[in-house]
């Protein structure tokens, strides 16, 4: 079994991305299955071809793409993403598409076929805050989801796939006040458990994951 598993470059003014660097901790065997790491340039339309490109090199069973999620507290799950780029700061390109299809004839939302109910149980196991997030945002971590998605409905429908978005690292919050954060070792434990779970469940937990509002 091979797990492909991408993090982000930096953007936004910051110099270090914690998606890519808890990635780079990650053990290049879990549970018997070769992971494969790379980085996506945060850019929209170029990450989607990039990634593309490695899964038609690696022919990965599982992918997974992880992102920054500046504010939130936790390892965030995602359930869905969504047919519209629609940009608040450029990307590292200095595109900034508005109210835009990623796919002209692509579903208006993908839901991500992981186990996410069984990735949050086993990362929460660890005492390492997880849920499931129903946004992924409409930037470039919600892009390269759709993306993801739309390349596995079209062409790989048996590979598994999804998105998942970490907190800061303490130091990109020093000069952000009241801003949660998470250390890389417990960011890149989590990722490990998250593909461990991916790997052990063909199908998802039961359990209630959802919000009242």
């Amino acid at each position: 079994m091979k797990v492909l598993i991408t993090g982000f470059e930096p953007f936004g003014g910051d110099v270090i991305n914690p998606s890519y660097e808890a990635v780079k901790m990650l053990e290049d065997n879990i549970d018997g299955a070769e992971v494969i790491k790379a980085a996506i340039p945060v850019v929209f339309k170029k990450s989607i071809i990039e990634l593309e490109k490695l899964i038609e090199l690696h022919q990965p069973d599982i992918v997974i793409c992880v992102g920054q999620a500046g504010g939130r507290y936790d390892i965030s799950i995602e359930r869905v993403a969504i047919n519209v780029d629609d940009a608040r700061i450029p990307d590292n390109e200095g595109n900034k598409p508005i109210d835009e299809k990623i796919f002209e004839d692509g579903e208006n939302a993908y839901f991500s076929n992981l186990p996410i109910k069984a990735m949050v149980e086993e990362i929460r196991r660890a005492n390492i805050p997880a849920s499931i997030s129903n946004t992924a945002g409409t930037y470039v971590c919600n892009h390269i989801m759709y993306g993801l998605m739309y390349i596995i409905n079209k062409k790989y429908p048996h590979i598994r796939g999804g998105f998942i978005h970490v907190p800061f690292l303490p130091e990109q919050v020093i000069t952000r006040a009241n801003t949660p954060y998470m250390n890389l070792d417990m960011i890149s434990k989590a990722l490990m458990l998250a593909i461990k779970a991916a790997i052990n469940n063909k199908d998802d937990k039961k359990n209630s994951e959802g919000t009242i509002c």
